[in-house]
């Protein structure tokens, strides 16, 4: 015997802002759009008691019901759903896992829609593997340990972080606790209208503030990235030009090059098109901090103005100025030096902190804050011992 069954969904927070057809893609997962629409036509899916189409955007306090049939809901609905469904709870083991055996995560600042946290050396972000932990199940296993959440908030809305640093690269990772605050997180990055600072040591003399202009080409096999700085394509030498400073191309960002065989290549941000030259435009932007002229260093202050995989470790060795410690493209032999010396067995590279323009409407109370991660104790008794800051 089938049974019908109705399940009322009342819209938190989480889910508001969402468009009826999207939320119910994300709630029964596993059905296709087609039957999703068919649902809503034949008004086994309505909202407020009334037939929907699926383009209503969702408001705290709306009820959305479904007429389902057991078999139907519990064949369609995402893994988490159905377990609770079948009276399993909503499983959240990794996420206390995650957050009971990565140590040293700092809290810096916290709101009801994003978390700041202060990622040590050697945590990733993200998963690389399936068997990996990371932050970004640390982050709900915190949230569920300080109630900031519950287990069944989990089935329509995951908190997740919103920025990656490299394994190896400490300092502050965005962490979104909400939609509204993914979704802000979200467009800020994508316009790049907050600022994100680094500060790294790097070999040889840094003595003046710089913005430098590259493409970036990433190779996928070895993880690894080459960077051509605009400034050497213009070389006549070389086996490309680049029109970037023509006074006709008033978009920087918007960069064609010309090889040997006059084949073009152009940088224009359109995913699609770059995917084909697989290369991106990237800006970086430093000043240094302090010089250690005896051991020919320079602690800096790096803006990255464009957020590409390694870029800010790829460009400053392209301009002759590796960060210590970079196993990838640091110099073997000063990196040893600090090996031997410090017992520094990764890249110095700490994202130190983040400027939120005075913009209240896209940025809330986050709006004219600076976020600061101090530097980790390592980094720090280095930075003392060799220039005395």
């Amino acid at each position: 015997m089938v049974l019908n069954y109705m399940k009322e969904i009342i819209i938190k927070d989480n889910e508001a802002g969402k468009r009826l057809d999207k939320f119910l893609g994300q709630y029964l997962s596993k059905a296709s759009t087609g039957f999703i629409y068919k649902m809503l036509r034949k008004k086994n899916i309505v909202i407020n008691g009334k037939k929907a189409t699926g383009q209503e955007k969702l408001q705290v306090g709306d009820i959305v019901t479904l007429w389902l049939s057991d078999d139907t809901f519990l064949k369609f609905a995402n893994d988490r759903l159905a377990r609770a469904q079948r009276g399993e709870g909503v499983s959240v083991t990794e996420f206390k896992k995650a957050f009971k055996s990565l140590k040293g995560i700092e809290v810096i600042y916290e709101n009801k829609d994003v978390v700041f946290v202060n990622k040590p050396v050697g945590i990733l972000t993200q998963k690389a593997e399936q068997g990996d932990i990371s932050l970004n199940e640390w982050i709900v296993g915190y949230l569920l340990d300080t109630t900031a959440i519950e287990p069944d908030d989990l089935i329509t809305f995951r908190p997740s972080v919103c920025n990656r640093l490299d394994r190896n690269t400490s300092g502050i990772v965005i962490c979104a606790k909400s939609l509204k605050g993914a979704q802000m997180m979200a467009k800020g990055l994508k316009d790049r209208t907050f600022k994100k600072y680094y500060r790294t040591v790097v070999s040889g003399i840094i003595d003046k503030p710089e913005e430098i202009k590259g493409l970036l080409k990433k190779d996928s096999k070895t993880n690894t990235v080459t960077v051509r700085n605009i400034s050497d394509l213009n070389d006549k030498s070389d086996n490309y030009k680049s029109d970037n400073d023509n006074p006709d191309n008033d978009n920087p960002n918007n960069v064609k090059l010309y090889n040997k065989s006059k084949k073009e290549m152009s940088i224009t941000n359109d995913p699609e098109t770059d995917k084909v030259n697989n290369l991106s435009y990237i800006e970086t932007a430093y000043s240094p901090v302090s010089v250690n002229k005896k051991w020919n260093l320079t602690y800096l202050e790096v803006e990255l103005r464009t957020g590409k995989t390694h870029q800010i470790r790829a460009h400053l060795s392209g301009i002759g100025h590796p960060i210590v410690g970079d196993p990838k493209y640091g110099d073997e032999k000063v990196n040893e030096n600090f090996k031997q010396t410090y017992g520094l067995k990764s890249q110095l590279l700490h994202c130190y902190r983040l400027e939120f323009p005075d913009d209240e409407a896209a940025f809330g109370n986050l709006a004219g804050m600076e976020i600061v991660a101090p530097l980790y104790s390592k980094f720090k008794n280095l930075v003392k011992d060799k220039f005395n800051n």
